[in-house]
């Protein structure tokens, strides 16, 4: 069993912001795959389907980003998975261009509050995560303004197309094959920036 847990801020007014991409694309996958969102438990809506054949359980948690950890750790727990192996992270990345995607087997919080208190509840650096990325923030400006900020016209294309891209990138994590994955939307990076 898989908890593919998004993250985000829980009131109306995070909708559609940058910092809420991880509950975007959990709405993406509940879509595609017909899982509703809705049950509450361990400070999270979550749903149980199956995607790829496997038993997966879609989660938003609803703490705020910051204390993301605290839910995280009571779903672990509570459904005895092994987040090394089980658990995908999907949240924004403002070094990655809009709609970008990076898969990560582990690694440091690299700044985001979320992963922070994630990797701070579960005593360790090693989940699988999904980057999503949001554009970098502007000069002079505020990083919580811009991450809690809107998506341009533009942008939204670009991360409608991305949210797509993050629905498929979750599959191959989920096959057991997250280095086919980073091969594939990984690359796409380093070919634009080139």
């Amino acid at each position: 069993m898989y908890i593919i847990a998004g993250l985000g801020n829980p009131e109306k007014r995070y909708n559609g912001t940058r910092h809420n991409v991880g509950f975007d694309v959990i709405d993406k996958l509940s879509g595609y795959y017909g899982i509703s969102v809705d049950q509450k438990k361990s400070r999270a809506y979550i749903g149980k389907g199956i995607i790829e054949g496997e038993k997966v359980i879609l989660v938003k948690p609803q703490t705020y980003m910051n204390l993301s950890g605290e839910s995280i750790r009571g779903l672990v727990d509570y459904f005895k998975i092994d987040p090394a192996r089980e658990l995908i992270i999907i949240y924004d990345d403002v070094s990655l261009p809009v709609g970008q995607l990076r898969i990560r087997k582990k690694g440091s919080a690299g700044g985001h509050n979320g992963i922070k208190s994630i990797i701070s509840h579960l005593n360790s650096e090693v989940f699988p995560r999904l980057k999503v990325g949001v554009g970098e923030k502007p000069p002079k400006y505020d990083l919580a303004d811009y991450v809690l900020g809107h998506f341009s016209k533009n942008e939204k294309v670009l991360m409608e197309e991305g949210y797509e891209n993050a629905r498929e990138a979750i599959t191959y994590i989920l096959r057991d094959e997250i280095d086919r994955g980073m091969n594939i939307y990984n690359t796409k990076i380093r070919k634009e920036e080139e």
